[in-house]
């Protein structure tokens, strides 16, 4: 059972208590970033400085989730150009991935930082523009402060192991698959 939280200071009670959590948001399913977007919005609720780190959206891709962190004053990097398989240039797209990577790596040690969602980074690792042991040193040596969430299909088996909670979504029943496209507002 879970420690009891502190309701009045929203701190873990007890033995429990560790300085930050990582997160995973992982599988095929629906709603990996979305349910790291509502992690972003309840961290920010309670005065917490908040980071996003994109790294596979971009270009034209134009999310209502990004619109609320600006209305918010929320930092946010979209630093992929698209979906790989919209790529005019894979190995400009790699090197956007890598780039990205990197801005990660140094918010996860400054220090400035309460959460980062560090979203669709699973594809980085997957597509090999960054080596996953290069990925789990980054966030195991992050700030102490520093709560992560990592979104995207596929995680490595390593960013599992070091995750405190892995949450993996499934496909039940799709709208795409009846050929209906994705909608502003419930998809982006």
């Amino acid at each position: 059972m879970p420690e009891p939280l502190d309701q009045e200071e929203g701190n873990d009670v007890g033995a429990g208590r560790v300085p930050s959590l990582v997160l995973v948001n992982t599988g095929h399913g629906k709603g990996k970033s979305s349910a790291a977007f509502g992690v972003m919005g309840r961290a920010w609720a309670r005065g917490w400085k908040v980071g996003v780190v994109q790294f596979v959206k971009g270009g034209k891709w134009k999310v209502g989730e990004r619109k609320l962190a600006d209305h918010l004053g929320i930092e946010w990097q979209t630093l992929g150009d698209g979906f790989t398989w919209e790529s005019t240039d894979l190995d400009e797209t790699a090197a956007k991935g890598r780039h990205a990577w990197e801005v990660a790596r140094v918010k996860l040690a400054s220090g400035d930082y309460d959460m980062l969602i560090l979203d669709e980074l699973t594809y980085a690792v997957t597509y090999g523009w960054v080596p996953v042991d290069e990925v789990v040193a980054g966030v195991m040596q992050r700030a102490p402060k520093t709560n992560v969430v990592i979104t995207g299909r596929d995680a490595a088996p390593e960013l599992i192991e070091i995750a405190d909670t892995v949450t993996e979504m499934r496909v039940v029943k799709h709208a795409y698959e009846r050929g209906i496209k994705a909608r502003k507002g419930i998809e982006y």
